[in-house]
């Protein structure tokens, strides 16, 4: 198991176009976690990816700080145009082929529940936790600092922002102490 400046990944774990993934300090990507990196994939400090995980589709993909992806997650960065005539599948050479690729995010201190997929040019904004087996569409519109779950979506209940905050300053101020 690696394990540089605080990244730890796990045997088991598959990342195609390394080069393409930048990972901040402890973080840890546990086996089974699969991810496709075509375009930038950046994943912040403190960050957790589970098992079987899977990040794919072509995009761009940002996972802020202090953020969790639980285990089944699936990351969709990019689909393909279905109102346009062509074909379809990755195995489908251009000009045959219209994929659409996105930027999709996840802010900081934000939480992804077990089986929970996330469509192309999602932008979750900070504190945002989604719960299990949900579905997020691009045009779900979560505030900051909330917990939402299901599909569609709807609104559970906030998130203690100020508590949270605090926590993760003491956290950081603790790390640059041990430096």
């Amino acid at each position: 198991m690696p394990d540089t400046k605080g990244v730890l990944i796990y045997p088991l774990a598959k990342i195609v176009n390394a080069e393409n993934v930048t990972f901040g300090h402890n973080v840890i990507i546990d086996d089974f976690v699969f991810i496709v990196a075509k375009q930038v994939v950046r994943i912040g400090n403190y960050v957790h990816i589970a098992s079987f995980t899977s990040i794919t589709g072509g995009g761009v993909f940002i996972l802020g700080d202090y953020s969790t992806l639980s285990s089944g997650v699936r990351i969709f960065t990019g689909t393909e145009e279905l109102t346009e005539p062509s074909l379809l599948g990755s195995a489908v050479p251009p000009p045959y082929r219209n994929p659409l690729r996105s930027l999709t995010q996840i802010g900081k201190h934000c939480m992804i529940g077990a089986n929970t997929v996330v469509l192309p040019g999602v932008n979750l904004p900070e504190g945002v936790v989604i719960g299990a087996m949900s579905l997020v569409r691009e045009n779900d519109h979560v505030s900051p600092w909330t917990i939402w779950a299901g599909s569609p979506l709807h609104y559970i209940k906030d998130r203690p922002k100020d508590a949270i905050l605090a926590l993760a300053a003491q956290l950081e101020q603790e790390r640059e102490c041990e430096n």
